[in-house]
């Protein structure tokens, strides 16, 4: 159907087009007619006096061949007795024909074949370099794809086996079906030749395309899913994906979601909507700059801030105001700029919501079996606003700069590093955006647990498996061969699909205020507006100013070379009861991870005078931290 449909339109727009501009064919045609005529005449005599041999005679007589020269000018004699008698027979039998028609013929006969001739006639004279007859152009359609024209293209690629293959006849690719109109654009599938890959082809790309004759933008190759490593698919667009016009997104005049479950975010090549489920994730996104990746991270924000009862914490480290649109108008927390009171209010912000992420699981523990079978956050359970488990979305962007931070970065890393391992199941979604997806930015146990993945272009292997997953490269799945016209267009990884490439939809801060201002309205009839969209500020932000390895070392004094952590705290909360008056052993012991202090076995004594081994800290692992940080932040 869709095939018969586009051979249709194909001709409909062929006939259209010719049949516009026959007028300007035919005053065009006339004017070049005088010019046809001569070039109709000289030919002629050319070819009566065997003009086209007389190169050969010249040559045979330069050389003084005598035998090839008079060869050549019987043959000569010959040709000019025939074509002589040829040409006075059409002379006669027309000019009679045409004295005929004068005389016979109506008036419209003989303008139809004075219209005729002038028309041959101009054809002959039109510029080589300029024919006034040219090709129907299609602009958004591209010509079909056909076997040859894969076969030609995949035998200059100067891969080895294909090479060989078709110069012994064989075609050196085996299709599978017959190509296939597939969306907007053919489709060709097949099996390459033995001990050749798809990654072979993936990696000559931009050779596939000129053998293919068709933009870079407009030529997929990928792997098969579940097949051999040499089943290649093919897929060959009308238009540059970056270029063809893409679908209305639905959300974007109206419309909310639920996070629970899947919604449309971009479009695939073939213009097919392609879905991601926010919840029971944490995600990455990476790419070299002004690729997009930040217009990604605000139009997954937008997405989270469609569902009323969701909680959004937006950051941008970058501070030009990109996620501004989202934080202001419904953000519980928000903030723009690397400032060192933006890394003490984030600090803040994430220390509350890792003690939120306790919270949740001692609720979701305590839930009956038959209500939370799954021991996870479900969307009848985020509805309950009695269980305070609504979905909390945290977009970060540029975060390679909170972990770098050398006084707050290793615990920023530990908190989020905890977010993303156990944050799924309690609601909690961890979104991180970085330009520099290396070792620094991206930590083992951040990259390691992150479900889903998105990566627009790359420069290298080494970032496209930090953020795709180790193995990718050499699966094909290879962010390196978009263009940096590709803009918004990334390899997806998650909903437990195979790697697809996907191109977002563009939403800007105009539309993007239009979208949280519907949000915003939202959750003021349903009361969930809080936080930084009210003014509100973290109750604790005052106190993220503190110093906890140089807290220690007054909990901890010089004359005491080891403490239980059970009095750290008490001592602690006696100093700065509004930082530490709510901490535990437990929170003491997850704060200095980041600073590689550990617990230990502590001897000492009980109130009632008794001996008892409990887990404690060393003073000197105190100072030893507290020198090693100074000396960083003092080197960089």
């Amino acid at each position: 159907m869709a095939a018969g449909t586009g051979a249709a339109a194909h001709a409909w727009h062929v006939t259209a087009y010719h049949l516009v501009r026959t007028p300007w064919y035919s005053v065009r045609l006339a004017v070049h007619a005088p010019r046809g005529a001569a070039r109709f005449v000289g030919g002629a005599l050319r070819w009566v006096t065997d003009a086209e041999g007389e190169p050969f005679r010249q040559s045979a007589a330069a050389h003084e061949d005598i035998s090839d020269y008079l060869k050549l000018s019987r043959q000569r004699d010959r040709r000019v007795r025939w074509r002589s008698t040829v040409a006075v027979v059409a002379s006669v039998a027309g000019f009679a024909t045409a004295l005929t028609l004068y005389v016979l013929a109506p008036a419209w006969l003989l303008a139809l074949c004075g219209f005729t001739l002038t028309m041959a006639m101009g054809r002959m004279g039109q510029p080589a370099d300029a024919p006034i007859i040219r090709r129907a152009v299609e602009i958004p359609k591209a010509t079909k794809l056909t076997s040859d024209v894969v076969l030609r293209a995949l035998g200059a690629l100067g891969i080895q086996a294909i090479n060989q293959a078709q110069a012994k006849g064989s075609p050196g690719f085996d299709f599978a079906a017959p190509i296939t109109r597939d969306g907007p654009g053919w489709l060709a599938e097949g099996d390459l030749p033995y001990g050749v890959t798809v990654t072979d082809v993936v990696d000559r790309r931009e050779k596939l395309a000129s053998g293919l004759r068709r933009p870079l933008g407009t030529v997929w190759p990928e792997a098969v899913p579940d097949e051999h490593t040499g089943r290649l698919r093919l897929w060959v667009g009308d238009q540059d994906m970056s270029q063809a016009k893409q679908p209305a997104w639905s959300l974007a005049e109206a419309g909310f979601v639920d996070l629970f479950k899947p919604v449309a975010w971009g479009t695939d090549q073939r213009g097919r909507w392609v879905e991601v489920t926010l919840m029971y994730i944490a995600g990455v996104i990476g790419a070299i700059p002004r690729m997009g990746k930040t217009y990604l991270l605000r139009l997954l924000l937008l997405i989270a801030a469609l569902d009323p009862r969701a909680e959004v914490h937006s950051y941008d480290l970058k501070g030009t105001g990109d996620l501004d649109p989202v934080g202001n108008a419904i953000g519980y927390r928000h903030r723009a700029g690397d400032d060192e009171e933006d890394f003490v209010y984030a600090l803040t912000a994430m220390r509350e919501l890792q003690t939120e992420l306790r919270r949740r699981t001692k609720v979701i523990r305590e839930l009956p079996r038959d209500i939370c079978p799954e021991s996870k956050v479900t969307t009848d359970l985020a509805s309950k606003r009695s269980l305070k488990l609504h979905p909390i979305v945290v977009g970060v962007d540029e975060c390679q700069k909170w972990f770098e931070h050398p006084k707050y970065g290793k615990e920023l890393e530990e908190i989020s590093t905890d977010l993303v391992k156990r944050g799924p199941a309690t609601g909690i979604v961890l979104l991180l955006s970085t330009q520099r997806p290396d070792d620094s930015s991206l930590s083992k146990g951040i990259s390691a647990n992150a479900s889903a993945r998105w990566c627009l272009k790359v420069m290298s292997h080494i970032e496209n498996d930090l953020v795709l997953g180790t193995g990718a490269y050499k699966r094909g799945v290879r962010a390196t061969m978009f263009a940096w016209s590709d803009k918004g267009i990334c390899y997806f990884l998650g909903e437990g699909a195979d790697a697809q490439i996907v191109r977002a939809v563009e939403i800007d801060a105009v539309a993007a205020e239009s979208i949280v201002s519907r949000a915003r309205k939202a959750r003021e009839r349903l009361g969930t507006l809080a936080g930084h969209a009210r003014g509100e500020q973290p109750e604790t932000e005052a106190a993220c100013s503190y110093d906890v390895l140089a807290d220690l070392l007054t909990a901890v004094p010089s004359g005491t070379s080891k403490l239980w952590n059970e009095s750290i705290v008490a001592r602690l909360a006696e100093l700065r009861p509004e930082v530490y008056g709510k901490w535990s052993a437990e929170q003491l012991t997850s704060a200095l991870k980041p600073y590689g202090i550990r617990t230990v076995q502590v001897w000492g004594t009980t109130e009632d005078g008794k001996g008892a081994n409990r887990r404690g800290i060393k003073r000197s692992d105190v100072l030893a931290a507290l020198a090693e940080r100074d000396g960083t932040a003092a080197a960089a």
